[in-house]
């Protein structure tokens, strides 16, 4: 799988997380990443070092794997010739600027694909590209706010709550990741390059899919349903002896299947639960009733229960939990990476397989310009000018 973008150069001027990520995972592909970071401090991840794995920040170190760093200042005119220089044969250049600062910097799309009309261009912003705010900067749970995905997280009644994960940032990489192979693709039958563009509030608005047509359908703004969703039950937690269990009994087989398993044959009579819009009408009698029948067990003992008569059920693992688990090591996702700095480093792969494989782990996170000197002789300077470059602080480390 570390083949198929073996022969795309990617120049990656992003910082924080979803650039990176999206950048990463062409690296994961078997793209050649450049990253350009600023002289001194690199990525801004790399002071995000609590908590840290031997000294380096655990957010750079899980997005930044399959790339080569190189510092470059990108505020000095010279600095913006050497990216210049790097473009010219690149294929995909991106960056995650505020809209109309690289164009300041004489590196925005139409300066850009002058010098290299095949040149893939992508821009991942906060706001977009229009709009009073398209200036504005924004992070995930800015835009978590902002979209009203934390307006239908939580229990009803609890203080607003930010999704415990960066999906705003992650699924924005994606889109971008989405938009670049699409690019590529058309580009192998046009020749010709592209702007692409994504940004984390379009991405929010994506997650926001179906609250949001249910809200032009109905005009009712949508609840919190905490573990729950406001469309079928039971499909929520219930407690239990000892902790909780998510149960998902999504159509009327599997709510037969649930009350035979925990005894209750008596509910498929009741009128109140005879089709999933009843069951969700009385949700709140369904939920006590149920919940009543997990008290009456451990998760370990309800889960097995369930899983016999093939219903969709869930402990609510905590990390710990996820790591040692059998099931999640069977996909060998998380994978040890000998030889590298830090000792007993793993990863989490690629979340994809093509032909059976996953990804080839070729190069660990960089450290802040360790490759400057080696990509810029591959762009064509040699090394009395790479000098100069470093002494005049336009380049380094």
């Amino acid at each position: 799988m570390s083949n198929i973008l073996e022969n795309i150069t990617v120049i990656d001027w992003t910082q924080n997380v979803a650039g990176p990520y999206c950048t990463q995972l062409l690296g994961d592909l078997g793209a050649t990443i450049i990253k350009i970071e600023r002289p001194g401090t690199g990525d801004d991840t790399r002071q995000w070092n609590s908590p840290s794995w031997e000294d380096e920040a655990t957010a750079f170190l899980a997005f930044n794997r399959n790339k080569k760093s190189v510092c470059i200042d990108a505020n000095d005119s010279k600095g913006q010739e050497v990216i210049k220089k790097l473009v010219e044969h690149a294929d995909v250049f991106i960056h995650s600027l505020k809209p109309g600062s690289a164009e300041k910097r004489g590196l925005g799309y139409e300066q850009l694909a002058k010098i290299n009309p095949s040149l893939i261009y992508t821009s991942i912003s906060a706001f977009g590209e229009s709009g009073p705010l398209r200036a504005y900067p924004g992070y995930d749970p800015l835009i978590q706010a902002y979209t009203g995905i934390m307006s239908v997280t939580g229990n009803p009644g609890d203080d607003p709550a930010r999704v415990g994960v960066s999906i705003i940032d992650m699924a924005t990489g994606m889109w971008a990741l989405t938009g670049i192979l699409s690019a590529i693709i058309n580009r192998s039958n046009t020749g010709k390059g592209c702007l692409v563009g994504a940004s984390l509030l379009e991405t929010g608005l994506g997650w926001m899919n179906l609250p949001l047509t249910n809200y032009m359908a109905t005009r009712k703004v949508p609840e919190k349903f905490g573990t729950g969703t406001a469309m079928v039950a039971p499909y929520e937690a219930f407690r239990t002896k000892d902790s909780w269990v998510i149960i998902a009994a999504g159509n009327n087989r599997l709510f037969s299947s649930l009350c035979h398993a925990l005894g209750i044959p008596e509910l498929l009579n009741d009128p109140r639960f005879e089709s999933n819009k009843n069951r969700v009408a009385n949700r709140k009698e369904l939920h006590q009733t149920v919940e009543e029948r997990c008290l009456g067990f451990n998760t370990t003992s309800i889960i097995k229960i369930l899983q016999q008569a093939n219903v969709p059920c869930s402990p609510i693992n905590s990390t710990n939990d996820v790591y040692e688990d059998e099931q999640i090591n069977s996909l060998e996702i998380i994978k040890k990476i000998d030889g590298f700095r830090i000792s007993n480093f793993k990863i989490i792969d690629l979340p994809i397989r093509i032909n059976n494989q996953r990804s080839t782990f070729r190069l660990p996170p960089p450290l802040l310009g360790e490759h400057t000197e080696e990509i810029l002789k591959q762009a064509g300077y040699n090394s009395e000018e790479i000098e100069l470059l470093k002494t005049e602080k336009v380049v380094g480390g």
